[in-house]
């Protein structure tokens, strides 16, 4: 098994198997060719297919798109030679060619007396590559279509084979085992389905399908030219392949510029969706989700899993930790899929791992709704999930549910019970949700696709929804971003605090803020219960629906005055990120008129975004290595590209900005010298 590893660098990986060919093979002029004469007796190879040609596909020199080029063709029957080559004048240095196939142009009339017969047909298939400034070899035009029958089942030896052939038996391993270290070279991303390329002359072999992607026909070849695209337009674009010993594809991971700039800002609390795995939906999709500032949900990367095990959700875990650059996030969400729990607690193990709510709460018509009594079961387990403030309550609540009900027996609650910590809210008040679990009965959460993947969405049909959907997603936020900055906020109450954060939280924030603010006045008879040195515990009194009814609960509120810290035993603090309207009332009743800095998260600012773009270390940056400070304001440098494309607006300040660093940038130079 090996992975395939394409960033915004397109590094090889090293791996042990053998190439394909030898990388030296040499390439002749000629086009002419002869049938086939077999290797010998009991010669058998296997073969990697090379992918079919795509503009933007790069190789680290000419001999290799050559190699490559030539391997295709070998696969599809045809050979190929160079038709035509550029080189630069003053240093013969070769930078733009042609390869075609050897049926290509015609040849030149002779004037023997038994010429050879015309073999070539003017066929217009070709590539032509260029060298680039990064110093590799780039596609930059493919013609596929022969106007000659071309076929890998008629075996006619072509001269540029001939080498290939010669190095690749030259290459085949001795006796005595011996173990080589080799390299994948970008072309070599061989993807089959179902079973192994072999020699025509071999038995095929099964694979075993359930341990790798089912691709249907045309999937291979969409995703694959999804993802060199996304790389020529998309130069922060990440993705990874994971392949096994057979070139069967099991797990690929990916993130746009967006989704990985977004995990610099957004990755303090992310759920992984799961919804397409749970269903069996046809495409094994896997989201990972945070939350932005306008608590809108955000993608932080895409997978596809191959199989429901420990080692392949490792794999994924571990490919999303190589794209965020090793920063991992403090909470992970997922379903209660036990090889998921496994693979979170090995690679994210000082995480706080906790079970999605919703995930939970959507199975209980599955789970209970043939029992007898099930909406009394269902309005119980509500009330024990979402009522409970203290530890005692919920559990009072939930044996008082499964003893009334009969329900000792049942294994799902007994599991639900088991797990309890990780799922239920009274269990999780002192971590940090952002918004991302329900509190109240009447809140969900949708999946990132829902709307766009249904149960049959094959992966080439996903490829194009997948930008649509982000597309709208993005949009959605930019609207959002211009509102929350030019628009005034209506107030609708006299509470200094309204006042305050209006200035502050991005539009939606607010109106969740202002929605405690005005429960302020739901809120009445704050008294003072107990004090402990700084500590002073307070009770604050509300009326709230429960059922329908009208209920007057109490609210434990500890206020410290020496550093202004608060906490409520509901604490909204650490699951939405703001003050409740309890916390609020006792911070009016100590004539607090502002609430202090460290409970006003800048997470949900206004400005978080563009000032939490240029938020790095410079700790991590080598002042001395030139290289090191060239890979740091690439990073920097990347949102301003991303910004700058969003408006034609956007697009003018940017240059205008370019323009007036570079002169900067000469005016030191000039200093300098």
């Amino acid at each position: 098994m090996y992975s395939v590893i394409y960033n915004e660098n397109m590094e090889e990986v090293c791996l042990n198997s053998e190439p394909v060919f030898d990388e030296g093979d040499e390439y002749e002029g000629d086009g002419d060719c002869q049938e086939e004469h077999g290797h010998g007796a009991g010669e058998t190879h296997l073969k990697r297919d090379p992918p079919q040609p795509t503009v933007g596909l790069e190789f680290d020199s000419f001999d290799e798109a050559y190699d490559f080029y030539n391997a295709y063709g070998k696969e599809r029957g045809f050979g190929i030679r160079v038709s035509n080559s550029w080189f630069r004048s003053k240093r013969k240095e070769r930078y733009r060619a042609k390869l075609s196939c050897s049926s290509a142009g015609f040849k030149k009339k002779s004037e023997a007396n038994n010429p050879r017969p015309e073999t070539r047909t003017g066929c217009p298939a070709m590539i032509v590559i260029r060298l680039m400034d990064s110093k590799r070899w780039r596609i930059v035009e493919v013609e596929l279509e022969h106007n000659h029958a071309v076929s890998p089942q008629i075996k006619r030896f072509y001269k540029s084979h001939k080498k290939m052939i010669l190095a690749a038996r030259r290459a085949q391993p001795p006796p005595e085992p011996v173990t080589e270290v080799h390299t994948i070279r970008l072309y070599q991303t061989a993807v089959c389905n179902g079973f192994t390329n072999v020699d025509e002359r071999e038995v095929l072999i099964p694979v075993d399908h359930s341990k790798h992607l089912e691709l249907k026909e045309g999937d291979t070849q969409a995703v694959y030219n999804y993802f060199c695209r996304m790389k020529l337009t998309n130069p922060n674009f990440f993705y990874l392949m994971d392949i096994d010993d057979d070139s069967c594809l099991r797990n690929v991971f990916w993130a746009d510029a967006r989704s990985r700039a977004a995990c610099g800002l957004f990755n303090d609390t992310v759920a992984i969706d799961t919804t397409c795995l749970t269903n069996k939906y046809d495409i094994p999709l896997i989201s990972f989700i945070g939350v932005n500032h306008h608590g809108q949900q955000v993608l932080l990367g895409c997978a596809f899993l191959g199989l429901d095990s420990v080692e392949y959700y490792v794999w994924i875990l571990r490919a999303w930790l190589n794209c965020i650059l090793g920063r991992p996030p403090e909470v992970i969400i997922t379903d209660q899929s036990k090889p998921l729990q496994s693979a979170v607690c090995e690679v994210f193990p000082k995480a706080r791992h906790c079970y999605g709510l919703w995930y939970i709460m959507q199975r209980v018509p599955e789970k209970l709704g043939g029992l007898k009594g099930y909406e009394a079961i269902k309005r119980q387990l509500n009330k024990a999930v979402y009522n409970s403030l203290k530890i005692v309550e919920f559990e009072t609540a939930w044996a008082d549910m499964i003893n009334r009900h009969g329900l000792g027996d049942n294994r799902w609650l007994q599991t639900l019970h088991e797990d309890r910590q990780r799922w239920v809210p009274v269990y999780l008040k002192d971590t940090f949700f952002a918004g991302m679990i329900p509190v109240q009965e009447n809140e969900s959460f949708n999946a990132f696709f829902d709307g766009y993947v249904h149960k049959h969405t094959s992966f080439k049909e996903f490829v194009d929804k997948y930008d649509l959907a982000l597309h709208r997603k993005h949009t959605k936020e930019a609207v959002a971003d211009l509102e929350s900055r030019n628009s005034c906020f209506e107030l609708k109450t006299r509470c200094s605090f309204e006042v305050q954060l209006s200035k502050v939280y991005t539009k939606e924030i607010f109106r969740r803020f202002q929605s405690e603010v005005e429960g302020m006045y739901s809120c009445f008879n704050t008294r003072r219960v107990t004090a402990n040195g700084p500590i002073t515990t307070y009770i604050v009194k509300e009326r709230v629906e429960v059922e329908g009814n009208k209920e007057v609960k109490n609210y434990e509120v500890l206020y410290e005055t020496s550093q202004v810290d608060i906490r409520c035993i509901c604490s909204l603090f650490n699951y939405k990120g703001y003050l409740c309207r309890h916390a609020l009332n006792v911070l009016n009743y100590n004539g607090i008129e502002e609430i202090p800095s460290h409970y006003i998260l800048a997470r949900w600012s206004k400005d978080f975004k563009p000032r939490g773009l240029f938020d790095h270390d410079f700790n991590d940056v080598d002042m001395y290595n030139p290289l090191s400070r060239y890979h740091h304001l690439y990073k920097r440098a990347i949102p301003v590209l991303e910004e700058g494309a969003q408006s034609q607006d956007h697009y003018e300040v940017a240059v205008h900005e370019l323009e007036e660093l570079l002169n900067r940038l000469n005016l030191v130079e000039e200093n300098i010298v």
